[in-house]
């Protein structure tokens, strides 16, 4: 996934000073020392990975360092790289569709997190695979979202049901599944309005669409994803753990990675929830979506070019 890499590795290019000095300077083939550590840990923990993760990338490089005091940059970028793989292990979620008729993907999240406009990539994706799709414009409280998923669906001409402004989003989810059975879709992407995971009486609308959806297919929604904005960082964990308590997550779209400093907290909440992540957000085009790859991510964040082995 070159395309993965390359945006990534090119969003890093605009990190803040500590994150670009650390990575740029420490794995830029240099001689490794104390200082550089010392600069490549503070990168880290600006960067939301957690204490845990920072700590074992830190140990592992600081081990080697003992060992071979001649030990570059680049080596250390090989090991943190080799660690972070080894973190997310399991964390690629691959979606096995055909199991249902149709298969129901319900996308969760706050305002401004980017779901929307992910719902129409993610449809687009799978569209592209040649799977017959079908949007489901479930935001009806924000006046803006049905607007928004239509030009997307006219522009990537996909087929969308929704409704007017202020409709029971429950009752859009069900019109779109009743559409998608009748018209033979594969897929279902429903885009549900975005709600603060602190407000409880927005969360039980959440909850009602489940049991709506429910009553048409006991096993459905059959994925429910977070869309998280990745500039969020630690603040997304908590996003992640108040959703899954109300709404069972099964995983995680994170949007936004192109240009953020803070991206590390994909590991804190794959580590505290082993939510897989799906899909990650790289920039504002429809194929900007793509695959979450734990060993590209891994690598462009160390800037390594090739491949590390686990």
């Amino acid at each position: 996934m070159k395309s993965f890499f390359k945006k990534f590795k090119d969003g890093l290019k605009r990190q803040t000073p500590t994150f670009q000095k650390a990575f740029d300077g420490v794995f830029s083939g240099a001689k490794l020392d104390a200082e550089a550590l010392e600069e490549l840990e503070e990168a880290l923990y600006t960067a939301d990975f957690g204490a845990e993760t920072v700590e074992e990338i830190i140990e592992e490089i600081q081990a080697a360092y003992k060992a071979d005091k001649s030990m570059r940059g680049e080596d250390a970028a090989r090991i943190g790289a080799k660690v972070l793989k080894q973190v997310l292990e399991g964390a690629e979620g691959r979606v096995e569709v055909g199991r249902h008729h149709p298969e129901v993907i319900c996308l969760v999240g706050v305002n401004g997190s980017g779901k929307t406009t992910t719902s129409a990539k993610l449809a687009k994706l799978y569209q592209d695979d040649n799977y017959k799709v079908l949007l489901g414009a479930c935001d009806t409280f924000r006046a803006a979202a049905n607007e928004q998923i239509k030009h997307w669906a006219d522009r990537l001409d996909i087929d969308i049901v929704s409704s007017q402004h202020g409709a029971d989003s429950a009752a859009v989810a069900f019109d779109a599944y009743e559409a998608a059975k009748s018209r033979g879709r594969d897929i279902i992407v429903l885009d549900t309005a975005g709600r603060l995971h602190t407000k409880s009486n927005l969360m039980k609308e959440l909850e009602k669409l489940e049991r709506v959806i429910k009553k048409q297919d006991a096993s459905a929604p059959h994925h429910s994803w977070l869309v998280v904005d990745g500039s969020l960082g630690s603040n997304s964990i908590e996003q992640a753990r108040m959703f899954h308590k109300s709404f069972p997550l099964t995983g995680l779209i994170v949007t936004k990675l192109d240009g953020t400093s803070r991206g590390g907290a994909i590991v804190g909440i794959y580590r505290e929830l082993k939510l897989p992540i799906y899909f990650v957000g790289l920039g504002e085009q429809p194929d900007d979506l793509q695959p979450f790859s734990a060993a590209d991510y891994a690598n462009a964040i160390f800037g390594i070019t090739e491949d590390v082995e686990s």
